[in-house]
């Protein structure tokens, strides 16, 4: 093979594997696999995948419903080795593209910036969703890892 197409399929290489590491979909189960919720999710993605500290990290949850929501309260709990670390609630319409969300598909996106002396490892995310009325929608939880930014910048 000669030199030029050795270059090209080496960038394709490169350009493909750096891609698959861009996002990822995750993992995610609910909270109680025994209680049927209002809001079913389809897929977690994370952007990217690990989450660096010190960069914007942007969590997309795909889920739909079966009637609209006008509002309510998202509340994220992130957990390291089982101890909950650090809590954040969100405005639903603050999350989502345009509120109220039509009975049907939607998408939460929250884009965040960890600090970057946020430690390295694996860390667990549980996110519930509740109405107006405080009625539980939707409860997951899902792994995602940190890095350092000097892990990935090497790379």
């Amino acid at each position: 093979m000669d030199f030029p197409k050795l270059n090209i399929l080496l960038c394709l290489s490169i350009f493909l594997l750096s891609s698959f590491r861009a996002h990822a979909n995750v993992k995610f189960s609910y909270c109680d696999k025994k209680v049927n919720y209002d809001v079913k999710v389809s897929a977690v993605e994370i952007s990217p995948e690990p989450v660096v500290s010190g960069s914007p990290a942007t969590f997309k949850i795909k889920a739909a419903s079966g009637q609209a929501i006008s509002g309510g309260d998202l509340v994220i709990t992130v957990s390291l080795f089982g101890v909950p670390i650090h809590t954040e609630n969100h405005n639903f319409c603050d999350e989502v593209s345009s509120c109220p969300v039509s009975s049907g598909d939607f998408v939460i996106s929250h884009t965040q910036t960890l600090p970057s002396i946020t430690p390295p490892g694996s860390y667990n995310l549980k996110m519930t969703l509740k109405d107006d009325n405080n009625e539980l929608l939707t409860c997951i939880k899902f792994n995602f890892k940190i890095v350092l930014r000097s892990m990935v910048s090497d790379a």
